[in-house]
């Protein structure tokens, strides 16, 4: 009787160990969706992780996200660490785009389905998806507003580009280009702050290399004290003809208030017309107040959800719908595009406040 009970206490204690065990290799896997983005210091990247999440409400599927905090070495860490949870979708921001690839190789060499997610991952093969917003549209949309407030000839033309490590960075540049050289072309614009820009004027389409020399000269690397220096020795640079009424490409919000509070403290600036991205609160501020003319708004509740609409398409086992695609340096990446819509004084309300994607009460003077 007593060999009786201690097998059968000795197959309970075996069994209980096995559901444990078996707890614990689960654990992992009950992340569905790893998602990795840049930096928890931009407002507009922790209004994403909110959104991420309420877009998994409703489903079976389960979500964990991580920062990286402008550190590709974290980034490849956090990968690393939603690897090891066993998920089967991985969407991410890359921080720098060649260096996120051997990150994503990881992940791909595990059978995970990798979405690069509003910047481009670059020069690999292991991106299967593009979630973006058409940035080539962006770049267009704030140079044509330039152009649209253009008076007369001869205008200061101030160039400004987001990181060299961003793709992002040069397809909005090439789309304002394409706007812009040929009024710089036929003398509606003079370029102030960019020889490199100055040389190549005549040139409407430019080559990745020529690109990048323009944008090493007027990089702010998304950062706003960097676009404030920069803008401080341009203007201290420049002689009095390259003042007055000017016109700025401010790659994004962030940069365009830096920049904006520079032009204006230039008593030579009589007038500036000053462009961003991204529809942020404190420059909808500066657009109701006039200090910023205007902002691409991106609305990134549609992206967060054709993001995380892929993801489920893909773990439901079927095939996502795309749009277009995109050349990495490696393949052409099947991308889903999302539009873009300029916004100002006249139509801030509509787009931001009708839209319910901000309160009236967040601004003063609407």
């Amino acid at each position: 009787m007593k060999k009786s009970w201690k097998a059968i206490s000795l197959m309970l204690v075996v069994m209980l160990f096995a559901m444990i065990l078996s707890a614990c290799n689960n654990s992992g896997s009950k992340v569905s969706v790893g998602i990795v983005l840049p930096t928890k210091d931009e407002p507009r990247w922790v209004q994403d992780e909110q959104r991420f999440k309420d877009a998994l409400k409703g489903t079976d599927y389960t979500t964990e996200i991580l920062f990286s905090q402008g550190s590709s070495a974290k980034e490849k860490e956090n990968v690393e660490t939603l690897i090891n949870k066993g998920i089967k979708v991985l969407i991410i921001c890359p921080q720098d785009g060649d260096a996120a690839a051997s990150a994503v190789e990881a992940a791909k060499k595990e059978g995970i389905t990798v979405i690069s997610y509003d910047r481009l991952i670059t020069n690999t093969d292991a991106v299967d998806y593009y979630v973006t917003f058409d940035s080539l549209a962006v770049g267009a949309a704030q140079a044509q507003y330039l152009v649209d407030n253009a008076k007369g000839s001869d205008v200061p033309l101030y160039l400004y580009a987001g990181a060299a490590s961003d793709n992002n960075a040069f397809l909005f540049f090439e789309g304002a280009w394409k706007v812009l050289q040929p009024k710089i072309a036929d003398g509606t614009f003079k370029i102030a702050n960019s020889s490199e820009a100055v040389a190549l004027k005549d040139t409407a389409d430019l080559s990745r290399d020529q690109l990048s020399k323009i944008i090493g000269q007027v990089t702010t690397n998304w950062d706003a004290n960097e676009a404030k220096n920069k803008a401080q020795t341009h203007l201290t640079a420049v002689s009095g003809d390259l003042k007055g009424d000017v016109a700025v490409l401010a790659p994004n919000d962030g940069t365009a208030r830096s920049i904006a509070d520079v032009f204006s403290s230039d008593s030579a600036v009589s007038s500036f017309v000053v462009t961003g991205q991204d529809a942020e609160k404190a420059s909808i501020q500066y657009i109701l107040d006039s200090k910023q003319s205007m902002t691409v708004f991106k609305d990134v509740r549609t992206l967060v959800k054709d993001a995380m609409g892929m993801a489920v398409t893909i773990l439901d086992g079927k095939k996502p719908e795309t749009t277009g695609s995109y050349d990495n340096g490696k393949v052409d990446v099947k991308a889903k595009q999302t539009d873009v819509i300029v916004v100002d004084k006249e139509n801030v309300k509509k787009e931001l406040v009708e839209s319910d994607y901000y309160k009236a009460s967040d601004f003063t003077g609407l």
